[in-house]
């Protein structure tokens, strides 16, 4: 069962859907009663390019990245009632999602990570013309979740964590969690360090900050399976964060709209002046550092792991939607075209902030909705 969040998270998700599809639908009416003012004429326009062409009843197949399936539930629940379109997100994994997709069974697919050379070339077999890209969509924190009983502040190093996720660091009294914790009453309590069980593009951007910031303790070449020994695991970023909620001693990973309701949030020391949180904020100044790497029409980023900047939180993800630039199945285009259209939107990137994501800078998502745009 999926990891809910408190009431306040359900209804706050719940108020933006309702809101977000009375928006679209609002501006979209036919019915221009007795007014035919320049506000209802551009308000029209707007939904015409929000629901696009896309049929109502239509179905689309989506598979990825759980790190944003948060979110992408949200943007689900107002687009599919505001055009009628219904999205059916899976959220199996970044690694489910890019073979699925790849093998020609999904509209679009979320990743974590971008697409490999080799699965670039493959999506060429898919893509009519075209070949697979990467477009960045949802940022956020990777948040190093906790449930020790008596701690409510916990500050880690990436040479601790590296420790402590490849087994080497077994009591939450050890003594370089005491030297990170000076005041916190620690337990002689075994550590329970858990992580994901599938190939996950959050797994490969954690194991990318460990390396990053601290390889003479992490000598693992990364990727999105898990490949340290030891620790315990778990399918999915919810899977993970329910058995860090239901387990004393436990920690793991995954991205922050999982963390509360008994599962608290580890502060990061960077070799700033502070620690830093994981927050919307935080992810922010560090995404906003990131480079567009990929080429053409595909947008993947570089990020920087590494940051000590003031107040910027280092283990970051950015969730690609991966769609053809060219050569998309007809039948669901339109569909697939506006519901990217809409979560690239300055009202979808809205919503990200409000339940625990990032938005992408300005700068980067101007350039996905041009991309969005031009695909066919």
């Amino acid at each position: 069962m999926k990891l809910q969040r408190m009431n306040r998270r359900a209804l706050t998700l719940g108020a933006l859907a309702v809101s977000g599809a009375l928006a679209l639908t609002a501006c979209g009416s036919d019915d221009n009663g007795g007014s035919s003012s320049s506000t209802s004429s551009s308000a029209a326009n707007a939904s015409s390019a929000n629901c696009g062409a896309a049929k109502k009843g239509q179905q689309l197949l989506a598979d990825g990245s759980s790190a944003q399936k948060n979110a992408i539930d949200a943007w689900v629940k107002a687009f599919s009632q505001a055009c009628g379109v219904q999205i059916n997100y899976k959220g199996g994994g970044s690694g489910a999602g890019v073979t699925s997709f790849n093998q020609g069974q999904l509209a679009f697919a979320g990743s974590d990570s971008a697409l490999k050379p080799e699965e670039v070339t493959a999506s060429k077999q898919v893509c009519s013309g075209g070949q697979g890209i990467d477009l960045p969509m949802v940022g956020g924190p990777i948040a190093l979740g906790y449930n020790v009983p008596g701690v409510d502040n916990l500050v880690l190093d990436a040479p601790t964590l590296a420790k402590i996720f490849d087994s080497k660091i077994t009591k939450w009294n050890d003594a370089a969690i005491k030297k990170l914790n000076p005041s916190a009453t620690l337990p002689d309590l075994k550590i329970q360090a858990f992580h994901r069980s599938d190939e996950s593009g959050t797994t490969d951007n954690f194991t990318k900050y460990l390396i990053a910031t601290t390889a003479a303790n992490w000598k693992y070449s990364g990727g999105k399976a898990w490949q340290a020994k030891g620790g315990q695991s778990a399918a999915g970023s919810a899977g993970v964060a329910q058995q860090v909620k239901a387990t004393s001693g436990a920690i793991g990973y995954f991205e922050l709209s999982y963390v509360g309701d008994g599962v608290k949030a580890v502060s990061i020391d960077t070799g700033a002046a502070a620690p830093v949180a994981p927050s919307t904020d935080s992810a922010t100044k560090d995404i906003a550092d990131a480079k567009v790497v990929g080429t053409g029409s595909d947008l993947s980023l570089k990020l920087n792991y590494n940051t000590k900047a003031e107040g910027a939180y280092p283990i970051t993800l950015v969730t690609y939607e991966i769609v053809c630039d060219k050569g998309n199945k007809a039948a669901t285009l339109p569909a697939t075209k506006a519901f990217l259209t809409y979560i690239a939107s300055e009202e979808g990137q809205k919503v990200l902030s409000t339940i625990d994501y990032a938005p992408i800078p300005d700068a980067i998502i101007t350039k996905v909705r041009s991309t969005i745009a031009s695909i066919s």
